[in-house]
């Protein structure tokens, strides 16, 4: 844990190809089925991602009753298809004070991808109906995209 206890981290497995897991982070409109909570969308229009070093991403989400959240960050790393490290917050944040998220991308032992998503600068637990479950539930729906990618019923 860093020094103010402001970090989480969220380890999944998936039944897919660290290439799969990769694109599903750095697609725009793969991206847009899954970076959200419930209840909540993001339009795929409203993805922009320039996948570089020193690059930016921006989306909104909108919640059910039509608030809108823009996010946006820039790539700290970029190294495909192991490493994404991003600052992640809304336009306007001071960048010392943003988040920063490490995805790590390995195989994993009994096969398919094993990612390792740590963010830095928030506390955050199982439970919190905050951004620890936030993630949690985008992972889920993550998780039911890469089933159906991988039996051809999403491009």
């Amino acid at each position: 844990m860093n020094a103010d206890g402001k970090r989480f981290t969220i380890v999944r497995t998936f039944d897919a190809s660290r290439a799969e897991v990769w694109r599903a982070w750095t697609d725009p409109g793969v991206a847009a089925v899954w970076w959200h909570p419930g209840g909540m969308r993001t339009p795929p229009e409203s993805v922009r991602i320039d996948l570089r070093t020193g690059g930016s991403f921006s989306y909104t989400m909108i919640g059910p009753d039509g608030d809108e959240h823009p996010t946006t960050g820039s790539y700290l790393e970029v190294r495909e298809p192991d490493r994404l490290v991003f600052t992640w917050g809304m336009p306007g944040d001071e960048p010392a004070e943003t988040p920063v998220i490490t995805v790590d991308l390995a195989d994993a032992v009994d096969g398919g991808t094993e990612m390792t998503f740590q963010l830095d600068g928030v506390a955050g637990r199982p439970g919190d109906e905050s951004l620890y479950d936030g993630w949690t539930e985008a992972f889920d729906v993550l998780g039911e995209l890469l089933t159906e990618l991988l039996r051809g019923g999403c491009t």
